[in-house]
């Protein structure tokens, strides 16, 4: 086996397309989190944005929103308690099962899933103006994006 050379694997990391896809959102997510933090002021964190992909607009039950994400119902139960403090989530009767409750997006301004996507939109927008080489600064992976056709 090759002894391990950091060098040659941090220059591999920052050559990994999948790498810099990988950064990029986590700095989105960042930006976002940050922009609605100001906003609103609500403590969010990336756990409860995390939660979000897992809720159908019509509601979900908790229990299937722990499913989703392959945790247990205890784990995002603090985390969805919190979303329906603030306002973001909101309970409402299960129609399929009168003693369930389903969790959904809040119709509330200021703190709905439309608010949240307009700060999306936002980001998307001033990151198009940016220009590509202030987005990349590392020669290495201007050389990938090349070869897999993004230059």
């Amino acid at each position: 086996m090759k002894p391990f050379d950091e060098q040659e694997l941090s220059d591999a990391k920052e050559a990994s397309l999948g790498q810099v896809l990988i950064r990029s959102a986590r700095r989105f997510n960042e930006l976002g989190i940050a922009r609605v933090r100001d906003r609103t002021g609500l403590p969010l964190r990336p756990a409860h944005l995390a939660l979000f992909p897992f809720i159908d607009l019509d509601g979900s039950r908790a229990t299937q929103i722990a499913e989703r994400q392959g945790v247990s119902k205890q784990a995002v139960g603090p985390l969805l308690a919190d979303l329906v403090s603030w306002g973001v989530l909101e309970r409402v009767p299960d129609p399929a099962d009168g003693r369930a409750q389903l969790l959904r997006f809040s119709r509330k301004p200021g703190t709905s899933l439309m608010d949240g996507l307009a700060v999306l939109f936002e980001l998307e927008a001033e990151q198009a103006q940016t220009p590509y080489s202030a987005l990349t600064p590392n020669p290495a992976f201007a050389s990938t994006a090349q070869t897999h056709g993004m230059m």
